[in-house]
């Protein structure tokens, strides 16, 4: 079993730079199944999730080609199979994202439900409300979805939550619907504009994406396209807090600042010193960290995904901070872990209250989801003595050689192999 080991480092120094987004890669290897020609992909994450959606991919007739790191190529010209096998369903949330090109392509797809971090509910209601309104049937099982339908007709769809994941499903379904479609109270995360811009490079006619009405004009046929995947805005956020936390000076490079504007102003509340550039930002942490408050929101407020890791940074800063979770119900698995640590920390319901400014201390904790990871090793950098990470299954989901970045900016950071 494989652990990841983290010892107190001091300040971390140096540039870094940011891989593609796990959660722009994946939707859009999904919406690749909607292409007939070849589709060439860069900057695309060594992670563990993206490597299941490419078996999936691969389940339904598409080939998928490693071409050099970060880079494929996919052909999904002759699918074959609207079914996906129920144990790559199981692993990953994000396969789910295959009904709506499913729907598009073959008008019938066949699902297991979707399995991923355990950080709350989140329903799929949503996602089948807006294949409704396209004119899908949908059978629910137990434990399994059929979807089906003669012809994909635009719709209205109005979602009562702007669900990141609907949002995507919907328009990779309604691309090739006849007619236009509309999505209401949609999702306006970046990730959400990367995929639409990458199905406009496919031939699909998606305007209003980045904002909260997004319209598809369905078309008969998608081609082939390049496509580059934006940088990872958590990923980034993760490092910057990592700089911040071990009083730092760190320069983390190939970012979009204006993804990150929740996580500048946060850091900035704290003390910390930040210099955006065109694709850069410097962050200089200070020896006495301001307390600060956050809530987390749907984009673009503060991203649910940087919870645990500011929780991380609170237990340093001097005084009683708040961290609001309105997004996940179930998203503070890592508060046990830093107890563990010696964090002062106290939880009602969906509000934390962090009593900073404490010694940390190191012991053998276990990420409970793949941002809690993050936060774990953030958390394991300051702390006295030795920090033994468990569960790092869940980091590899979402961080590309988490460790190697890591120790590029003088951590001391380890992946090593323990006896169950």
């Amino acid at each position: 079993m494989e652990k990841i080991q983290v010892m107190p480092s001091g300040p971390l120094k140096g540039r870094v730079r940011v891989s593609g987004a796990k959660n722009a890669a994946l939707p859009i290897l999904a919406a690749s199944l909607l292409g007939t020609e070849d589709i060439y992909l860069e900057e695309v994450p060594e992670l563990k999730d993206v490597e299941i959606i490419c078996q999936v991919l691969e389940s339904l007739g598409a080939q998928v080609e490693k071409l050099g790191p970060g880079q494929l190529k996919i052909n999904a010209a002759k699918l074959n199979n609207y079914k996906t096998k129920y144990e790559l369903m199981s692993k990953m949330r994000a396969s789910f994202l295959v009904m709506g090109p499913l729907l598009g392509r073959m008008g019938r797809t066949e699902n297991s439900l979707p399995g991923g971090c355990n950080i709350g509910s989140r329903p799929i209601d949503l996602h089948l409300k807006g294949f409704r309104a396209l004119g899908v049937t949908v059978e629910e099982d137990i434990g399994n979805i059929e979807a089906y339908t003669d012809k994909l007709r635009g719709g209205k769809i109005y979602l009562d939550f702007p669900s990141v994941g609907a949002t995507e499903n919907i328009m990779m379904a309604a691309v090739l619907a006849e007619g236009e479609t509309i999505i209401d109270n949609a999702a306006m995360e970046p990730e959400i504009v990367d995929l639409a811009s990458f199905l406009s490079k496919l031939g699909a006619r998606v305007s209003g994406a980045g904002t909260s009405t997004i319209r598809i004009r369905g078309v008969e046929k998608l081609g082939g396209t390049r496509h580059t995947i934006i940088p990872d805005r958590i990923e980034a956020g993760t490092l910057m807090v990592a700089g911040a936390i071990t009083g730092g000076d760190v320069l983390v490079e190939n970012i979009i600042s204006s993804h990150m504007k929740p996580v500048i102003a946060k850091l900035g509340e704290a003390g910390c010193i930040i210099d955006e550039m065109d694709d850069a930002v410097r962050v200089r942490g200070v020896k006495s960290l301001k307390p600060i408050d956050i809530k987390t929101l749907p984009y673009p407020g503060f991203p649910t995904d940087m919870q645990a890791q500011f929780i991380a940074l609170m237990t340093q800063c001097q005084g009683t901070s708040t961290a609001l979770e309105t997004v996940f119900e179930n998203r503070f698995m890592h508060v046990d872990e830093l107890k563990k640590m010696k964090a002062d920390i106290s939880v009602d319901k969906r509000l934390a209250m962090i009593i900073g400014g404490k010694k940390l201390k190191g012991a053998k904790v276990k990420a409970t989801d793949l941002r809690a990871g993050a936060a774990l090793i953030l958390a394991g950098l300051v702390a006295d003595g030795v920090t033994e990470v468990g569960d790092i299954y869940h980091i590899d989901r979402g961080y590309e050689h988490i460790e190697d970045k890591f120790r590029s900016l003088g951590a001391k950071i380890r992946r090593i192999e323990v006896e169950e």
